[in-house]
């Protein structure tokens, strides 16, 4: 009777692996099912989030006048079965851009839902606006739209 070496089988054991991967490709290969973004445990199908959007609704009224101003603070109403979900709003003058702001609607953003309708860029005057709802994970990938957008107005 011969004796192997530990040497010797780790050489076969090697060889084995080598031809196992000549003979059989992708018997090896990873296989999805973990923790994928998006993706719903293994079945390689990809999550479908909805929500609604509407509004604006007016949180401050900073010249009193009972219309959306520029100055005036604003939130919208928001549902959505997504983990993150955001509303990116922006406002235009002529076709420039004056004002844009993304706040979190999801338990434990932590920078609150109120945006306030002024900024560098927007001197004065009214401005046609739109917001929409998205999602995307943590690391902000996988941003998917989940109701159609809304437009606004702000008064001149």
């Amino acid at each position: 009777m011969t004796r192997t070496t530990h040497a010797a089988r780790i050489v076969s054991i090697a060889g084995l692996l080598l031809l196992a991967f000549a003979l059989v490709p992708g018997a090896f290969a990873a296989k999805g099912g973990g923790t994928t973004a998006g993706k719903k445990g293994g079945g390689g199908t990809r999550t479908t989030y909805t929500g609604t959007l509407s509004g604006p609704v007016m949180v401050a009224d900073t010249d009193s006048d009972g219309l959306l101003s520029q100055g005036d603070a604003i939130t919208f109403n928001v549902t959505s079965n997504a983990q993150y979900y955001f509303v990116r709003a922006d406002c235009y003058q002529n076709g420039t851009l004056v004002w844009e702001d993304t706040e979190g609607f999801y338990s434990g953003w932590l920078w609150g839902t109120t945006y306030y309708l002024s900024g560098s860029v927007w001197k004065s005057g009214g401005a046609n606006c739109t917001a929409v709802l998205f999602s995307q994970n943590a690391d902000g990938s996988n941003q998917q739209t989940l109701a159609p957008a809304l437009s606004f107005n702000v008064a001149p």
